[in-house]
């Protein structure tokens, strides 16, 4: 009960000013539509191969310009609700960490398409730049709240893990930009492994611990799991990445082992989730718990991929396993999951400003009329059929890979659409109330 009280427990006080995490909340959509057009202007070129400069170029539009960004703006509203974290000037800082991590990957993305070093030193300055910032803002808030919940060790363990992602990357970053020598397979796979399993996986777990009870009035994760998953998920990265580092990342039984136990930890996480999701105390599925659970299938279904790779190493020579393995993690989960949060997260934040805003009694809508049922389904099923034709493209490219862009590009889109109707009613709605004008919605 104890623990149930303190996860449920928020400050609205202290939540920054509606525009903070709207800007990247806003923004990251339109990050995922440009991937989509990419992938449908090239065609199967954009998938042969997890190496090649058309793929990084959209894994980097869809990783930073999508995942990082929404991740961002819900990491600025939920630590100062959640943790009661204070971030110093965080209206400055989120406004000028948006402007340069918008700016570091379209840099980046453009730098893979154009092999341009001018554009690998640009997005170098912009994207270490946006990253360091955003880590000291959250370092100097998180380590001073003397009551530290799981979702908060959980939130300090990916940002730990963000913090090696971008050293990395800042690494990769100089070795194309300066062209010196570097070993540029080992260092991806570990800038890879700590940007998307550290930073994007413990984060979301962390996350979920809050929001999946709350918004989806589940039962409470077991403690157990809230209290070790996050720190063992980390513990095995560190080592895993310690062993590859000594050996090379040459397949031995170490990295073998500690690699199917990370699987095995995310695993455990989506069925957890599920079985939550399942045992929800409201029977009728919303839009959102309907993303969550696409969002766990597909975690589920990436773990068993990787662990099937490491039992017969045979089938991992095919291009089609990495981009399959890429798919499932950065849009079956990742972006799954945000899409439907964007569906709880911003209703919320509009009805909760206008309600602090407006004094007047009938004004503001509730939570559903923001955002209706009725018009996220529709971008839901969308974006369904979207990743079922990219895992199909994965595995059998040609005409199916120019289909999935068309398909994510309407997805993305509608997602915009929405975020922006609901962005359009608070403002139409504060300026009625400012006239003194009712509505109707």
């Amino acid at each position: 009960m104890a623990q149930g009280l303190m996860q449920r427990i928020l400050s609205f006080d202290q939540a920054p000013p509606l525009s903070v995490p709207l800007r990247f909340f806003l923004t990251a959509p339109a990050f995922a539509i440009i991937a989509a057009m990419l992938l449908f202007w090239y065609g199967p070129q954009a998938l042969e191969s997890r190496w090649s400069p058309l793929t990084l170029a959209l894994t980097h539009l869809l990783v930073l310009g999508f995942l990082a960004t929404s991740m961002i703006g819900a990491l600025v509203q939920i630590l100062p609700v959640v943790a009661g974290v204070h971030l110093p000037r965080a209206k400055l800082i989120a406004g000028t960490v948006h402007f340069l991590l918008a700016v570091g990957t379209a840099a980046l993305s453009s730098a893979f398409l154009l092999a341009q070093p001018l554009l690998f030193k640009l997005a170098l300055l912009c994207l270490g730049s946006a990253f360091l910032s955003l880590l000291a803002m959250s370092a100097v808030g998180l380590w001073r709240v003397p009551n530290v919940s799981a979702t908060l060790w959980a939130i300090r363990l990916a940002l730990i893990a963000l913090f090696g992602a971008v050293m990395l990357g800042a690494t990769l970053a100089s070795a194309f930009a300066w062209t010196f020598g570097l070993p540029l397979i080992e260092l991806t796979n570990l800038h890879a492994r700590w940007g998307l399993l550290g930073w994007v996986g413990l984060l979301v777990i962390g996350v979920a611990y809050q929001v999946v009870p709350m918004f989806q009035v589940t039962p409470l994760y077991p403690p157990y799991l809230t209290r070790w998953l996050a720190p063992v998920l980390f513990l095995l990265l560190l080592f895993w990445s310690a062993v590859d580092v000594l050996t090379r990342q040459q397949p031995n039984g170490w990295n073998t082992v500690m690699s199917i136990f990370v699987a095995l930890g995310f695993l455990l996480f989506g069925v957890a989730t599920l079985y939550l999701l399942w045992f929800r105390k409201r029977s009728k599925p919303d839009v959102t718990v309907m993303f969550w659970r696409t969002g766990m299938v597909s975690l589920i279904a990436c773990a068993a991929v990787w662990i099937a790779g490491r039992l017969l190493p045979q089938i991992t020579v095919a291009p089609s396993y990495a981009l399959l393995l890429g798919v499932l993690f950065i849009v079956g989960f990742g972006y799954s999951v945000i899409n439907g949060m964007f569906y709880k997260i911003v209703p919320f934040l509009v009805w909760y400003h206008l309600q602090s805003a407006i004094p007047q009694r009938g004004i503001v809508p509730n939570v559903k009329q923001i955002l209706t049922d009725s018009v996220t389904i529709k971008q839901f099923y969308a974006h369904l059929g979207a990743l079922a034709i990219l895992l199909a493209a994965a595995q059998w490219p040609g005409i199916l890979t120019r289909v999935a862009g068309l398909a994510f590009a309407v997805s993305s889109c509608w997602l915009l659409v929405n975020l922006i109707s609901a962005t359009r009613m608070y403002r139409r709605i504060k300026l009625c109330a400012a006239d003194g004008l009712a509505m109707k919605y």
